[in-house]
């Protein structure tokens, strides 16, 4: 059981570096998606995923109840739509600036196989194939590896949480606008 602990620790850290390179970095900081008319559609699917990734981590990760457990699956089921809307919709979000690099489609290929990694090898922790059917368990095995990725996931909620919030405002003009004034002092900064 431990193994399964750390590998989903394992590729939850993989996919938290690649995401928040992708989600923060790419798409907010250096395309700014947000304010180009054909990528809104694909900024407003990135912030579901946004919203929708510290409450997976929240029920799924640390929480070991039953109910949290079905709140999980439904939670993964709809980022798992969202996440066909986005691909479908992204080859036309990026018309304006010659299409989606070939390096940020495989970029995308990984964090979102270790997304999904994460979470599959922490599902095969909570469920149980008997005679009888399939079975939902509340196990807390209190083992090293288990602690470590609670430790692990504790922490990067809050940090889940902001880029989450910077995706939500920046749907908004005021957002935007705030976010521009930011990013011109930073960069004047930056070139001091």
């Amino acid at each position: 059981m431990d193994i399964l602990y750390y590998l989903s620790t394992l590729c939850l850290l993989l996919f938290m570096f690649l995401a928040t390179y992708d989600g923060f970095y790419l798409h907010i900081w250096k395309y700014e998606l947000f304010k180009r008319e054909d990528s809104v559609f694909e900024h407003k699917t990135h912030t579901a995923r946004a919203i929708l990734f510290p409450l997976i981590v929240w029920f799924l990760f640390l929480n070991t109840d039953k109910i949290s457990f079905w709140i999980s699956i439904a939670l993964i089921g709809i980022d798992f739509i969202v996440l066909g809307i986005d691909a479908y919709s992204e080859k036309d979000s990026r018309k304006s600036i010659g299409g989606l690099p070939k390096w940020e489609y495989i970029l995308h290929l990984f964090a979102n196989s270790f997304h999904f990694a994460a979470i599959f090898l922490l599902l095969a922790t909570k469920v149980e194939i008997t005679e009888t059917g399939i079975v939902i368990t509340e196990l807390v095995t209190n083992s090293s590896a288990q602690q470590l990725m609670e430790l692990i996931s504790i922490n990067m909620i809050p940090g889940a949480i902001v880029l989450g919030v910077v995706h939500l405002i920046l749907l908004f003009p005021k957002g935007i606008q705030i976010w521009s004034n930011i990013v011109l002092r930073v960069k004047r900064l930056a070139f001091r």
